[in-house]
């Protein structure tokens, strides 16, 4: 029997089972024999040097943006609007058989938005063929999700390390509603971890303590676009733009691509920070682009941005903008900076030698006392 079939297999008797208390050990043990089934499907095949075939797309920019969909949806129209870039279109399926990358001038920044070839239903296990024709937004977050990716989600609060000796160590900082002591042995036995040390800062559920045992998921932030809907009612539409993380569009007649955009922006969180020279008006026209989820934004951030020796080197900053509370205002390393801010880096001067001031020695004599010239004894 395959990975495949053992996966179906478990998924059917999960459907099968009824879920109350009596069953939530059973079920929790049948979700981790998935997840490790799944992890196996992602490996390499055995005696292959690689982890598969994929998509070398150089990085380019202050931030990156993939496409994922079915196929015929407009990604590919959508890509040559944003960014000028041309992606072929046609009405049949598989029209994109690689990754084609292109460049949204936006805000002073370069965004690299890459378009994918169509995915289907059944991805995540190796088909190739078939897609259902509704629920389309659930079918794609099932395939990401059955491939590592958690969509619009924050990594739990659970520490999990394994040791060599001592047994399990289970504790938590909060009332628990979903997993129990008990639950969390069993769930470690099937991966076969019988020392380690287990702590819940949050009211977690099993998937979650899962994901952090397996430790290989990425954490992502999503946006459902709807295109198409001009073909569609007014009240159909409105239904779909008051989803969640939602933005509706229509390549065709050029609709709402600024609202897309504009989302786009506020999901990927980019800072914008100004240089000004001293005694210079500021630099608006090449800004030092920052993020929260890749390094951070704090003035330490910024400095290692520009050289990693600079802060060595940094007696104060001057900041204009949002997070100042007066302009311009001394910060430290940990002032957080905001979109906008124009900031101007202050050097510590370089000592004179021989001390500054009434301190300063004039003298030629030499520094040791056993190197100076001796004086005659006096004579008596």
């Amino acid at each position: 029997m395959g990975i495949i079939e053992k996966i179906k297999e478990i998924e059917a008797e999960m459907a099968r089972t009824q879920k109350n208390k009596a069953t939530e050990y059973h079920l929790g043990q049948l979700k981790a024999k998935i997840a490790k089934l799944r992890t196996q499907l992602l490996e390499p095949p055995k005696g292959s040097s690689g982890a598969g075939e994929g998509f070398e797309v150089t990085k380019f920019g202050h931030g990156r943006v993939a496409l994922i969909g079915f196929p015929s949806v407009g990604k590919s129209t959508l890509l040559t609007l944003l960014t000028g870039t041309h992606s072929e279109a046609a009405s049949y399926e598989f029209t994109t058989l690689t990754c084609i990358p292109g460049i949204i001038n936006y805000n002073d920044t370069k965004i690299q938005l890459l378009d994918l070839p169509g995915i289907i239903e059944g991805a995540s296990e190796g088909k190739g063929r078939g897609r259902q024709s509704e629920g389309h937004r659930q079918i794609l977050t099932k395939e990401l999700e059955a491939v590592g990716l958690r969509l619009n989600k924050t990594p739990p609060q659970i520490y999990f390390k394994k040791k060599k000796t001592g047994g399990i160590s289970f504790n938590s900082t909060v009332a628990l509603t979903h997993v129990d002591e008990k639950l969390c042995y069993q769930i470690l036995h099937e991966y076969k971890i019988h020392n380690a040390e287990v702590l819940f800062r949050e009211d977690a559920t099993v998937d979650d303590l899962i994901d952090v045992i397996e430790g290989n998921r990425k954490y992502m932030k999503c946006i459902y676009v709807y295109n198409k809907i001009d073909v569609i009612g007014i009240d159909d539409v409105d239904k779909l733009a008051r989803q969640p993380n939602s933005v509706v569009i229509s390549c065709n007649l050029k609709l709402n691509l600024d609202r897309l955009l504009a989302r786009m922006w506020e999901e990927m969180g980019l800072v914008r920070v100004y240089t000004k020279p001293q005694g210079q008006q500021p630099d608006f026209t090449d800004p030092v682009v920052l993020s929260t989820d890749r390094g951070g934004c704090t003035v330490e951030d910024f400095c290692n941005h520009i050289h990693r020796s600079l802060i060595k080197d940094v007696k104060y900053v001057l900041v204009w903008g949002t997070s100042a509370r007066h302009y311009p205002q001394h910060c430290g390393l940990a002032h957080v900076l905001h979109d906008e801010d124009v900031v101007q880096i202050v050097k510590k001067k370089e000592r004179e030698d021989g001390g500054r001031g009434r301190f300063k020695s004039h003298s030629t004599a030499p520094a040791r006392i056993s190197d100076r010239e001796k004086k005659a004894p006096l004579k008596t």
